[in-house]
């Protein structure tokens, strides 16, 4: 099996522990995962199995979209509800305020990450080193949020996402949606939203909807894996590698020039500059680039 499979990881579990289920129930000896899940955030996890793993560096840094909740009056040291209680406040804000400052977070923003990340600092994770009680100094590196939106607030907790409530009072939590590139910190922005609002919070709840074209449309989650060759289900939420690189123009090569590919060996092209998928009778033989009159592999895929 060579392709990508559109897990919906639930809460309560970490990436690691859903591939091994994953590659348990399939019988799979390659797999990976892009774009690591914290176990209380629950949606869209992409696998990569076979060969597609090879592609993963080409589809890692598509957008990702979240919905997630924000409980405003504590902060934690996590920054998400997992985390301990390091300082409360009895400034919560209303709707309108909320509204006021969600456009200070769109675009290219500065973003500090959480301590509690798995960024590495002098060549460890950063979660490893605030785990030991060091003090951590992150850095603040710019990322990119394409869309946020505020969907509703509530005045109570509750243990999912809160429904639309008339928008009057303090809001105790709040729900966003966003749309953001590589590197952003869904806790680093809920942090950073209530500080600008006068107040603190942490995200109690997280969810994601979709990593590039990878989205809940197609996703299955871990209690309907079974015989892959007789689960509709699975077949639904299987992605082929020539389908989640379909953004990369395609080129049909000869017998002679996919063997060449396939062994790392360039040949004469009249293609413009640029980058290509190369496919033979319809399965990809390799990612190639053209440039200075030659085509040359740059990751190439041996798929039956």
């Amino acid at each position: 099996m060579d392709g990508f499979l559109v897990l919906d990881k639930p809460e309560g579990i970490s990436s690691a522990k859903a591939v091994a289920e994953v590659k348990r129930a399939l019988k799979c000896k390659k797999i990976g995962h892009g774009g690591t899940l914290d176990p209380l955030a629950s949606g869209i996890l992409p696998l990569a199995i076979g060969e597609a793993t090879k592609a993963f560096d080409y589809v890692a840094s598509a957008v990702k979209e979240y919905r997630f909740t924000i409980t405003f009056g504590e902060q934690r040291a996590t920054d998400d509800r997992e985390g301990e209680v390091t300082s409360t406040t009895d400034t919560l804000p209303t709707y309108d305020a909320i509204l006021t400052v969600l456009p200070q977070f769109t675009g290219t923003i500065l973003q500090t990450p959480p301590i509690y990340s798995a960024l590495k600092i002098d060549g460890e994770r950063a979660y490893k080193r605030a785990r030991a009680g060091e003090q951590i100094e992150m850095k603040p590196r710019e990322v990119e949020v394409h869309a946020l939106s505020l969907e509703d607030s509530r005045q109570s907790p509750v243990s999912s996402f809160p429904s639309q409530l008339p928008k009057t009072g303090n809001c105790t939590l709040a729900t966003f949606s966003v749309t953001c590139g590589k590197g952003t910190y869904v806790r680093s922005l809920a942090r950073d939203i209530a500080i600008k609002c006068n107040s603190l919070g942490y995200v109690s709840m997280l969810r994601r909807t979709r990593v590039g074209k990878f989205s809940e449309t197609n996703a299955i989650s871990l209690e309907k894996l079974g015989d892959f060759t007789h689960n509709p289900a699975l077949f639904k939420s299987w992605v082929p590698i020539e389908l989640a690189l379909d953004d990369i123009p395609a080129i049909d090569v000869g017998p002679e020039q996919a063997a060449s590919l396939r062994h790392g060996k360039p040949f004469g092209t009249e293609l413009p500059s640029g980058r290509y998928m190369a496919l033979h009778q319809s399965r990809i033989v390799a990612l190639v680039e053209s440039a200075g009159g030659m085509l040359r592999s740059l990751r190439g895929f041996n798929l039956n």
